[in-house]
């Protein structure tokens, strides 16, 4: 008997793309299952005219889904997992992670420059403030400028000559195919990556069990562990996705290290840590990162994000 899975997804094609890897590898463990995709837009998706830290919403890009979900419309909502806030709505769980794709930032320049080769006063295109506050904080004049829209249309904006280069996720351009268009992948000690980079998250309805079974044939341990781990360091921080924190997590055997950035919006306060410890431990670890970053006065940072974001903050 064949059982009906409905994916709920984005309209962008990169949100199709990850929607369709679910969808393979679920049909992969069970060929007898009719899984079928469905597009939602989002509030997100319909905004795209004004800086994602000036709109202010939380689930700018997930509550239409979530909402499908508590309805029954889909059976499950597939996500970039850095859009997804680390407080989901009564009912609603993470269900499972998808193996993570590359965690770095890519640059892609519309000469060819590496990062490092940008003239003083390039303009680089980015709506992310945690990206903004890195570039500021190499000390180059960069004049940055909010660029918005799916991966096509931000290289398009690029290639028109809206500005010198562009910053995007590399998980993004490689799931689209796009990865051979990467002048440079930026380390993360340039580049710290955002919470969650690179990780495709499984949204479900508590209630439905069988999906749930379902999710853990497809659910990748490690992944899982660095979600958690990053998603409770974020949550410490009382921090949105819009924020100007990242962190970096690998795991190596049994060992698990975590390291974490904050910044003001401006790239002139900047605190970091680093710790490792058993992989057993990884949450651990990662809430303890926070507790350092707040007491060095990652505290003082936020408070001041939250200030000068006012109503528009996204915890």
């Amino acid at each position: 008997m064949k059982t009906d899975v409905k994916i709920g997804t984005r309209g962008s094609k990169l949100a199709i793309i990850q929607a369709e890897m679910v969808k393979k590898l679920l049909l992969e463990k069970d060929s007898m299952l009719k899984v079928d995709i469905i597009i939602i837009k989002t509030k997100g998706d319909k905004i795209l005219d004004s800086p994602l830290s000036k709109i202010g919403d939380k689930g700018l890009f997930t509550k239409e889904l979530e909402t499908a979900l508590l309805t029954n419309r889909i059976d499950l909502a597939v996500h970039s997992l850095k859009d997804l806030p680390t407080e989901l709505p009564e009912g609603i769980s993470l269900g499972g992670v998808l193996k993570r794709e590359d965690v770095r930032d890519a640059f892609i320049s519309k000469d060819g420059k590496l990062l490092s080769e940008m003239p003083r006063g390039s303009v680089i295109g980015t709506s992310s403030l945690r990206r903004r506050s890195q570039l500021l904080r190499l000390g180059k004049g960069f004049q940055i400028i909010d660029i918005r829209g799916n991966v096509d249309t931000r290289l398009s904006k690029l290639e028109s000559g809206y500005c010198d280069g562009t910053i995007l996720a590399c998980s993004g351009m490689i799931r689209s195919g796009l990865e051979y268009k990467i002048t440079e992948k930026l380390s993360p000690n340039i580049m710290m990556p955002a919470i969650s980079q690179g990780i495709i998250g499984i949204e479900i309805n508590e209630n439905n069990s069988s999906i749930k079974e379902l999710l853990l044939k497809i659910n990748d341990f490690e992944t899982a562990l660095m979600a958690k781990a990053e998603r409770a360091f974020l949550n410490t921080l009382e921090g949105g996705c819009q924020t100007p924190v990242g962190c970096y997590s690998v795991i190596d055997g049994n060992n698990f290290r975590f390291r974490a950035l904050v910044s003001d919006l401006d790239g002139q306060k900047v605190i970091t840590a680093d710790n490792t410890g058993p992989l057993e431990d990884a949450v651990e670890i990662a809430l303890r990162t926070a507790s350092e970053i707040l007491a060095r006065g990652g505290n003082s940072i936020m408070a001041d994000i939250r200030n000068e974001l006012g109503e528009n903050y996204e915890a």
